[in-house]
């Protein structure tokens, strides 16, 4: 059953899981998640792109020098562009609605949401940059944008890592266990400890 994306859709089985699901449900299901986490960041990266987009019409706005606003505009393309990669989903989809091309939809989808969630911690973290900036001064703005920027990379990727890398470990110790028993004549599985 291979697919056009090189089985990326097959990643996420574990045939010890007990979902006992087709591979079509699986990717139904991993569609689902996704569809889940786009409503999560469509929305913030609208209201980021909102506030940026009214930034503008404020009356201190002409208050910001060349650096903030070249700040400014950079941040506009860019939280304009991380919405339109949020939303790119959704045409995807719709151009391969009924092509039988679930697998596709969700890898491509996959990294559209990765590339979004880069385009947001850019976002956030120039947003914190430019405000700071203008109200503590450069210095201020730097220390605000790397320390925001710090805090994204740690919650969005050190930290999901780690805790990939302990599930890993504490599901190998658990396959590692149910080996032994199940050899020793143990009647315990793994479905008997599952959550």
């Amino acid at each position: 059953m291979n697919d056009i994306t090189g089985n990326a859709a097959d990643q996420d089985a574990d045939p010890d899981d007990g979902r006992h699901e087709t591979r079509t449900e699986r990717l139904d299901r991993n569609w689902d998640e996704i569809l889940q986490e786009l409503r999560v960041i469509q929305t913030g990266t609208q209201i980021l792109t909102g506030f940026l987009l009214a930034a503008v019409f404020q009356s201190r706005f002409s208050d910001l020098d060349d650096y903030q606003r070249t700040v400014y505009a950079c941040l506009v393309v860019a939280t304009i562009l991380t919405t339109v990669m949020g939303l790119a989903p959704v045409s995807l989809h719709r151009v391969l609605f009924r092509q039988r091309a679930k697998a596709t939809i969700v890898a491509s989808t996959d990294r559209l949401l990765q590339v979004t969630m880069a385009g947001v911690a850019i976002t956030l973290a120039g947003t914190a940059m430019l405000i700071f900036d203008f109200v503590f001064g450069r210095v201020g703005g730097v220390l605000a944008g790397a320390g925001v920027l710090a805090v994204v990379c740690m919650l969005w990727v050190v930290l999901p890592r780690m805790l990939r890398r302990r599930a890993a470990a504490a599901a190998a110790v658990s396959h590692r266990v149910d080996h032994s028993v199940d050899q020793r004549g143990g009647s315990t599985t793994s479905n008997d400890r599952r959550e």
